[in-house]
């Protein structure tokens, strides 16, 4: 049938059904991605990443709940890998939550986090006269981890390359963390 759009969000659980488990409907799918468009390319980026993890390891995997807070992808899910999978599946969600974090929602151009109370991802095209949310210079893009291990504070920090789709390690007293 000629002149029908299709939504992503249905060819995205069509294509990745032993991720989304849909029961009859799309739609009616657990985990039906609640995003704008933008996020498409880096929700499907993150759901062929999932597969290749899950595969490998032979576990479950099923989306339970995504969308967007704060201005940034949420990606939620349960099941029972290996716990080399489980964290290549988390490395995947965490690239796809960076990634939502500099692409707008609604185009899926280059994008900064706009808002004064309702936070939202946006190119500046798409930020209909909402003010940009300041972000301290050298802190663009960094995801810090902290794990208190014992009585010891280990942190980790990672800068989100946009261009490569990847994480890069930096050092965080170059972004005035102290490690205790």
């Amino acid at each position: 049938m000629s002149g029908v759009v299709r939504d992503w969000r249905v060819e995205l659980v069509e294509a990745y059904a032993d991720l989304f488990h849909p029961v009859g409907d799309p739609p009616a799918a657990q985990g039906w991605p609640s995003v704008g468009d933008g996020w498409c390319d880096l929700l499907e980026r993150a759901c062929a990443r999932i597969r290749a993890a899950v595969h490998a390891d032979g576990g479950t995997f099923h989306a339970t709940q995504i969308k967007e807070k704060y201005g940034t992808l949420r990606f939620y899910w349960e099941g029972g890998l290996s716990p080399e999978a489980d964290a290549k599946v988390e490395e995947a969600i965490n690239l796809a939550e960076a990634r939502s974090a500099c692409t707008c929602e609604v185009c899926g151009e280059p994008g900064r986090l706009h808002g004064s109370g309702w936070l939202v991802t946006r190119c500046a095209a798409c930020a209909e006269a909402r003010p940009l949310v300041e972000t301290r210079p050298g802190f663009e893009n960094i995801f810090v981890v902290e794990r208190i291990v014992g009585d010891r504070r280990n942190v980790r920090c990672r800068r989100y390359d946009r261009a490569t789709d990847s994480f890069i390690d930096i050092d965080p007293a170059s972004v005035g963390i102290q490690e205790e």
